[in-house]
Order: C-alpha cells, then sequence, then structure tokens
C-alpha cells in the first residue's frame, strides 16, 4: 500500500503548489477535493465564481455531513492507494481528518501556512480564480466557522511555512516526504 499525504491549508497557501511537486516530480496520483466542487457546478450548470463555490460545498454538507467530500473521494483514495502513492489536495474539515485517518491506517497530513496579509495579496493578484482581499477574508471566515478547516490544519503532522522563497518551500517539503 502506497503513502497517503493529505495538504492543508487556507485559500491561497500553496497547497496546489505541494500537491504539483509530489504528482509530477515523485508520482504521486493526485485526488483534489475541490474537483468535486467543480464537478458539482458543472453538474448544475453554474458559473464558476466564489459565490457558487461556496453554495455548493455548504450544500454538499448540509446533504452528507460535515465529511462529505471524504466519503465522496475514500473509494477512490483506497484504489489509487493500492499500488501508487496518493496526494490529497485540499482536505478541508476535521470531519473529512477523522473519517479518512479511520480508514486508512498510513495517512499523514502537512500543512502549509502563509502570513494571512501574503496569502490575501497573493489571491488578489491570482489570475486563475484569484479572489479580492475581501472575498478572501470572507472565504476563510466561512471556511474557519461552516466546514471547521481550522481543525486538519492545527493537527498536521508537518508544517512548511511558505511566506516567500519557492526554494526554501520545496526543499522542506521534499524533506518531509523523506522523513515519512
Amino acid at each position: 500500500m502506497g503513502k497517503v499525504i493529505a495538504i492543508v491549508g487556507m485559500c491561497g497557501s500553496g497547497k496546489s503548489i505541494a500537491t504539483e511537486i509530489l504528482e509530477n516530480e515523485l508520482g504521486y496520483k493526485k485526488v483534489y477535493f475541490g474537483g468535486v466542487t467543480m464537478e458539482k457546478i458543472k453538474e448544475e450548470n453554474l458559473e464558476v465564481t466564489p459565490e457558487n463555490e461556496k453554495y455548493i460545498r455548504e450544500k454538499l454538507r448540509s446533504e452528507l455531513g460535515m465529511g462529505a467530500f471524504a466519503k465522496i473521494l475514500l473509494p477512490r483514495i483506497k484504489e489509487y492507494s493500492k499500488d501508487n502513492d496518493v496526494v490529497l489536495d485540499g482536505l478541508y474539515s476535521w470531519d473529512e481528518y477523522k473519517i479518512l485517518s479511520e480508514e486508512i491506517d498510513n495517512i499523514k497530513v502537512i500543512a502549509v501556512v502563509v502570513d494571512k496579509n501574503i496569502r490575501y495579496s497573493r489571491l488578489n493578484e491570482r489570475q486563475i480564480r484569484g479572489l479580492s482581499i475581501e472575498q478572501a477574508m470572507n472565504r476563510d471566515i466561512s471556511e474557519i466557522e461552516n466546514i471547521a478547516k481550522g481543525g486538519p490544519i492545527a493537527f498536521a503532522d508537518y508544517f512548511i511555512l511558505n511566506n516567500g522563497d519557492m526554494d526554501l518551500y520545496r526543499n522542506r517539503l521534499l524533506e518531509i516526504i523523506n522523513e515519512i
């Protein structure tokens, strides 16, 4: 059975960058939690906007519980991890973490943390799915209050500070992977 690494962090922290490194450089199979939201937006013929993303995330959780995304993706994670190392991009809620940790013995969580103002600036400048500072702040508050996003970050096995230099970020990630 392969390793299962969950990358957690607030929006704009650099989760996708860590996932890309593991996927492209080390051959991990990626499971993108946000992809569930995008699939559901498409199914409902909605435009991809921060408001519609929030609506779908909260709708799924109201229908399936706070562990909705883990419940939806667990079969895929188990299938991939039979023969591959797997990286989970964007484990969000405490309930999702509990479900996965009960079902997957070897899961490790890496939290990517960034000073809030740096994240907001990066999100404001981001070309794809960028957010204004106000939108980013509102998303943070919503995710903390409505989906218990802080738990997996606080309880992570490893932390990466991503306030600046990409080489330091990449090196810390690879150091953690070697330790695991």
